[in-house]
C-alpha cells in the first residue's frame, strides 16, 4: 500500500530551531545558524521523506524566516529582475519580472506569518499596522516603497505589495533599447526640456511615468538650482549639484506632524528654484504646481495618473476644484498657461511600457483646451511624428542656443 507523502510542519520545525537558539541570536553568525538548521533538520521526523532539492529549499526557507525581515520573499527582494512584489493573502505572491507579472510557487504557511512579516517591514520605518491603523503606504531605506492592507479591510487576508527602487537608474538609452520611444522623440524631447518648456507626463499605473521622468531630468542644464519634490523619494538624480530633495510626510500617531505636497510645493517657491519637479500630483496641491508654473519657473516637470492625454486635462481639472471653487473656464485657462506639452505612456499587452502621444497644449478656445498632437502611436507602425509643429515657440526661440542639436526649425 502506498504511503501518503507528510508535508513538513513549517511552523513546528521553525518553533523547535527557536528553542535551539535559546541564547541572543543576534550575536550568532549566519553560518552559525545555517548550520544549526541543517543540522536539526537532518534528523528531524519532519523531513525523512525530503530529497537532497527539497532538503535544500526548506534549509533557505527556515533561515529567511529567521534571518530575514521579508521571510520567504527576500529571494525576490534580492533579485534585480524583480520590480515589484504582490501578496494576496498567504496563498498568493505573485511577482513582476523583466516586466511581465508571474504567480510564484511560494506561500506563507499561515495568515499570521504573513503578517509578522508585515509588522517587521512597518516597523523599521516607525510605522504600525493593525485593526485600528490597518494601512500603510511608506518608503523603506532603500528607496523601495511598501503598501501594506491589513486583515480587516482586505478580503482574502493582508495584502502586502512592494515596489523596488532601482539600484541604476535607467537612462534615454536604455529606454531606446526597450522600444519605449524612438530616437527622434528622444531628442524632440530632449530639446524641449532644455529649452524650458514645461512637460507632464500621465499614464496608468506602473506605465514607467516616474522612470521617463527621472530620464527627462538628466537633460537639464547641470548650473541650474532644482527643487524636487516628491511623496516618497524615488528619482535618481545625479547630474545636478544644486539640488533639493523633498519628501512629504504623514502624520505620527496622535495626527500631528503632517506635511502635504500642498505645503511643500508653496515652500519651494521661496527657495530661488529654477525648475520645479513634482513626483506625482494627486490632489488640491495641483492648483500650486499650475500657480508655480505660472509664476516663471519654466522647465517644471510632473506626472499624473491619466488614461489618455485628453482624460488627463479632465483629472487636472477636477483636482483643480477641490483645492478652489473658481469657475471651470479660468481652470482651464490656468492649466493651458501653465503645462505646455504632456506626454502620455501606456502599457501594452505582450509589447511593454511605450509612449502613447505627445502633444502640446495651445490655448483655450471655444471653452475647451485645444491640443496639438506631436507624435502618435498606431498600432503596427508604433510612435509616429504628426509633421505639426510647436506653435508655442517663444522658449524655444529664446533659449534655442542652449541646445547642442539642429534642426530646431522642425520641432
Amino acid at each position: 500500500m502506498k504511503t501518503s507523502r507528510k508535508e513538513p510542519d513549517i511552523k513546528k520545525i521553525l518553533n523547535e530551531i527557536r528553542g535551539i537558539l535559546t541564547y541572543d541570536d543576534d550575536r550568532v553568525s549566519d553560518a552559525e545558524v545555517m548550520g544549526v538548521i541543517e543540522n536539526h533538520l537532518f534528523v528531524s521526523d519532519e523531513t525523512y521523506m525530503c530529497d537532497h532539492h527539497e532538503l535544500g529549499k526548506l534549509v533557505h526557507r527556515i533561515f529567511c524566516s529567521l534571518r530575514k525581515d521579508l521571510d520567504i520573499i527576500e529571494p525576490y527582494v534580492d533579485d534585480p529582475a524583480v520590480s515589484e512584489i504582490m501578496i494576496n493573502g498567504k496563498d498568493n505572491i505573485f511577482i513582476e519580472k523583466n516586466g511581465k507579472i508571474q504567480k510564484t510557487g511560494m506561500r506563507f504557511e499561515t495568515t499570521e506569518e504573513l503578517e509578522e512579516v508585515i509588522r517587521r517591514t512597518a516597523s523599521r520605518v516607525h510605522r504600525e499596522i493593525n485593526e485600528l491603523h490597518p494601512i500603510v503606504d511608506a518608503r523603506l531605506e532603500d528607496g523601495s516603497r511598501v503598501n501594506a492592507v491589513y486583515k480587516n479591510v482586505a478580503f482574502g487576508g493582508p495584502i502586502f505589495t512592494i515596489r523596488k527602487f532601482p539600484e541604476k537608474a535607467y537612462t534615454m538609452d536604455d529606454m531606446l533599447r526597450f522600444g519605449t520611444l524612438t530616437e527622434e522623440c528622444a531628442e524632440y524631447l530632449r530639446v524641449l526640456v532644455q529649452t524650458g518648456y514645461n512637460i507632464f507626463i500621465s499614464g496608468g499605473t506602473s506605465s514607467g511615468k516616474t522612470t521617463l521622468l527621472n530620464v527627462l531630468s538628466n537633460f537639464i542644464p547641470g548650473h541650474e538650482r532644482v527643487i524636487v519634490i516628491e511623496d516618497s523619494l524615488e528619482l535618481q538624480i545625479n547630474n545636478i549639484d544644486n539640488i533639493v530633495r523633498l519628501e512629504c510626510k504623514n502624520a505620527n500617531m496622535s495626527g500631528r506632524g503632517q506635511v502635504t505636497m500642498q505645503d511643500l510645493i508653496k515652500s519651494s517657491l521661496r527657495m530661488r528654484p529654477d525648475r520645479i519637479i513634482v513626483g506625482e500630483v494627486r490632489g488640491k496641491e495641483v492648483m500650486d504646481m499650475i500657480n508655480a508654473m505660472n509664476t516663471g519657473h519654466d522647465g517644471s516637470l510632473s506626472t499624473g495618473h491619466g488614461n489618455s492625454i485628453e482624460g488627463m486635462l479632465r483629472r487636472l481639472e477636477s483636482m483643480f476644484l477641490q483645492a478652489a471653487d473658481f469657475p471651470i473656464e479660468a481652470i482651464r485657462s490656468q492649466i493651458a498657461e501653465g503645462i505646455d506639452v504632456i506626454v502620455h505612456l501606456g502599457r501594452l499587452e505582450g509589447i511593454g511600457r511605450r509612449v502613447l502621444a505627445i502633444s502640446e497644449i495651445e490655448a483655450v478656445s471655444g471653452g475647451r483646451i485645444e491640443t496639438n498632437p506631436l507624435f502618435i502611436y498606431k498600432a503596427g507602425t508604433g510612435l509616429e511624428r504628426t509633421g505639426n509643429k510647436l506653435v508655442n515657440r517663444e522658449k524655444l526661440e529664446l533659449k534655442g542656443n542652449m541646445t547642442d542639436g539642429n534642426g530646431l526649425r522642425d520641432i
